[in-house]
Order: structure tokens, then C-alpha cells, then sequence
């Protein structure tokens, strides 16, 4: 019998598995840059905290997560989003009792139970990032920078922004009825026609071509704003304007979570077929109270790792292999790889990313093993070159090879590769 990754599930592997780290690096730089601080929770919360925090009429809580019982009972769910688990650490750590706002950025693994498909995977990875404790459409607009940063700095240049706003307690009321009273005048299955009633804003984020061709004359969020919530959303789109960032405003975004308040905005790339969101986020103005804490007004964003490498796929991105050593040591003999051990232990302390043949092969062995790496130069160390005190260079790209000093090496090998 041999084993397989679960369904929806695959393995990083490299070179790829390197453009992940790269992704999850330049998502996360600007927020580092802006003051975020790092926070890690765990990969399994109180199942409570999703089914209250997220929604318990979302496909999330209702079809999509991971949920066991420990030996001790306790119900407990593989997170399948970060913020709600965010938000319960800021609580349960008194964080909000400090200086406001909080800013946070995490990295980590997230579980769905979905469909399976190209995009869509049960266990992906996230960068994500908070805000938490104020009610300032600077927030709002500095996260949307930052994450609109992040996939510039990729080189991405199909990546589009659609922002939107979902109004507040005020005005959310008037719009949700009518919304209801048109719902209720479609065609939908009993299932669909019984979120009516719980959140009949799920219903415009419904992906069925057949829904969605019945929703062309719903009523929009937008005719709905109190002034208080027109003039917030105002200032973000103004700010983003002034920090030079390109949007489409579109009226039916609704994000799928329950939490959502005000500012909602989603990154599109168009070169994902059906799965072409990359990241996204809003503001949640009432999450924490609705987990029991205080008011703490805050707006984040998740990015998703896997989508981002596949949108740099579909721009060419992946042309070149990323993480690739720089030399690779070639000792002939035994004397020579205990030698060459000590050099290579030393390069790489000097911050030379280096490796080494092993296994005892032979020099053509080992210079086949020098190109496959992608190394620049080779360092070839045998009997003579020890009674010589010296060590080959070899530039792998025009075949050039000069005997250097083994006291010398380190320095002329960093002068080579800057």
C-alpha cells in the first residue's frame, strides 16, 4: 500500500515550494514595515468561536470545517480563517487595554472542506493581517495599501481591486429588508430561500450562474448608506486615490464571513479561471462583542499564499529558480572532504549559500551534481591544490577556473558574487 496526500490536499515541493516562501515574504514585508507585530495561535480553536465569530449560517460553519471532539470532550475545529482566533487572543491576552490600535500579521495553514478544484484547496496557506481598536478609514485604506504593496512587489501586474461598503447597525436594517422582500420573490431552492431569513446578504455572494442571473435588480447596498457610513467610505476610496492605488467599486461584494461591517474589498486576478480571488478583507466593527468581549472596531485582510503563486504562474513569473545555491564544493579524496567540510561550514557562516557533493562521487559525478544546482561556481579541492594550499574556482557559466589561496577564498568568492 502506498500512501497519498488527502483530496484538495498537495505537497510544496521545490522549486515551488520556495516561490511559497518568497510569497508569504513579500505579503507580509509592508505590514512588517507599518508596525504589525507578529502573532502565531493555534491550528485548532473552541468550535464555538468559529460557529459565533464567523457565522453560523456561512457554508464555512455549516459545510466546510474540520470539527472533532478531544479525549476531554471539548469540540474543537481545524481554523478555517484567522481573524476570529486573532481577535480571541487579543481578548483573552487583555491586549485592548494598551495602546490603540493593535496591529498584527500572521502566516499559517487554514482547513476548509470544500470542493476540490484548481485554486480552491481543503488545506491552503494565508498571510493575514489586523487592525484592532479604532474606527478610522486610515486603517481601512492602509491595509489596502499594504496588501496592494505586497503583490507589487511580486511583480504581479493583473492583480485588480474591487472595494465596497456594507453599511453599519444604522443603516444595515433598512437595506436588509429590502433585500428580503425581493429574495423572496425568486425562484431558489429551500435552502437558499431559508438564508432569507438569517442573512440574505450571503445570498448575493452565491457563485450559481442560475442565482446570480436573479439578482441583476436586487437592490443595492450602496442606495442604502446612512450619511455617517457614505462619508467613511468616501474618505477610503479618497485615500486610496491619493496613495496612487487603481479600484472598481462594486456594489454586490459581500465577502462570504458574517462578521463584515463598512469597508469590504477583495483582490481579483483574472488568470485563475473560476477561483480568481487572491485576498481580501473588511472591517468587523462587532466580532469581538460577538464573542463576548468589549467594542473593538478593526478592519484585516488574508491573502492566500497558493492563489498568489498561481497568479505569478499565470504572469511568467516562475521563469527563474529561486533559493538556488550560489557555490557548490567538489572534493576529490578523503582528506579533501574533510577539508572542504570545514570551507563549506565557513562560507555559509559568512552567509554563502553553499553545498557539496556527497556519497563519494567522482569528479564527473560531482560536476554534474554542481550544474543540476544552479550554483555559479564550483569549488574543486584535491590532493595538489591541499599540498598547494589552494582550492579551483570554477565559473560554471564560461568554464574559467583559477587556483585560489584556501586562506583567500571566502573573500574573493563574496567579491565574485556581489
Amino acid at each position: 500500500m502506498s500512501f497519498q496526500a488527502p483530496k484538495g490536499t498537495f505537497d510544496w515541493m521545490p522549486p515551488r515550494s520556495e516561490w511559497a516562501l518568497i510569497v508569504r515574504d513579500a505579503l507580509s514585508a509592508p505590514a512588517r514595515r507599518a508596525g504589525y507585530g507578529y502573532i502565531e495561535t493555534p491550528a485548532f480553536e473552541d468550535t464555538g468561536l468559529f460557529a459565533r465569530g464567523v457565522g453560523e449560517s456561512t457554508d464555512i460553519v455549516t459545510k466546510e470545517m474540520y470539527t472533532f471532539q478531544s479525549k476531554g470532550g471539548q469540540s474543537l475545529t481545524l481554523r478555517p480563517e484567522g481573524t476570529a482566533s486573532v481577535v480571541r487572543a487579543v481578548l483573552e491576552h487583555g491586549l485592548y487595554g494598551g495602546a490603540l490600535p493593535i496591529k498584527l500579521w500572521y502566516s499559517g495553514s487554514y482547513f476548509r472542506y470544500e470542493k476540490a478544484q484548481a485554486g480552491r484547496y481543503r488545506h491552503f496557506s494565508q498571510v493575514g493581517a489586523e487592525a484592532l481598536g479604532a474606527e478610522d478609514p486610515a486603517l481601512d485604506a492602509e491595509l489596502i495599501v499594504l496588501a496592494s504593496d505586497g503583490y507589487a512587489s511580486l511583480g504581479l501586474k493583473n492583480v485588480r481591486l474591487l472595494i465596497n461598503s456594507l453599511g453599519c447597525k444604522e443603516c444595515r436594517p433598512a437595506y436588509r429588508a429590502a433585500l428580503q422582500d425581493f429574495l423572496r420573490g425568486l425562484d431558489l431552492d429551500e435552502a437558499t430561500r431559508q438564508r432569507i431569513e438569517i442573512n440574505p446578504l450571503r445570498i448575493l455572494d452565491d457563485k450559481r450562474p442560475e442565482v446570480q442571473a436573479q439578482l441583476v435588480d436586487a437592490p443595492l447596498v450602496t442606495d442604502h448608506l446612512c450619511g455617517a457610513c457614505k462619508a467613511y467610505h468616501e474618505e477610503v476610496r479618497s485615500l486610496l486615490t491619493g496613495a496612487g492605488l487603481t479600484y472598481s467599486d462594486d456594489p454586490r461584494l459581500v465577502r462570504g464571513l458574517d462578521y463584515y461591517t463598512r469597508t469590504t474589498f477583495e483582490f481579483i486576478h483574472d488568470g485563475l479561471g473560476a477561483q480568481s480571488a487572491v485576498g481580501g478583507g473588511g472591517r468587523y466593527d462587532g466580532l469581538s462583542e460577538m464573542i463576548g468581549g468589549p467594542a473593538l472596531p478593526s478592519v484585516g485582510w488574508a491573502l492566500g499564499v497558493d492563489r498568489t503563486v498561481l497568479a505569478m504562474e499565470a504572469e511568467g513569473l516562475l521563469t527563474e529558480r529561486p533559493g538556488q545555491v550560489e557555490v557548490f564544493a567538489v572534493p576529490l579524496g578523503e582528506e579533501a572532504r574533510r577539508r572542504i567540510f570545514s570551507l563549506v561550514a565557513e562560507l555559509r557562516r559568512d552567509g554563502i549559500a553553499v553545498d557539496m557533493a556527497f556519497g563519494g562521487r567522482g569528479v564527473k559525478g560531482a560536476m554534474k551534481a554542481a550544474d543540476r544546482s544552479g550554483a555559479r561556481f564550483a569549488l574543486i579541492l584535491g590532493e595538489r591544490d591541499i599540498e598547494a594550499g589552494a582550492v579551483q574556482v570554477k565559473d560554471l557559466t564560461t568554464g574559467e577556473q583559477t587556483a585560489v589561496p584556501l586562506a583567500g577564498v571566502v573573500d574573493v568568492l563574496k567579491g565574485k558574487l556581489s
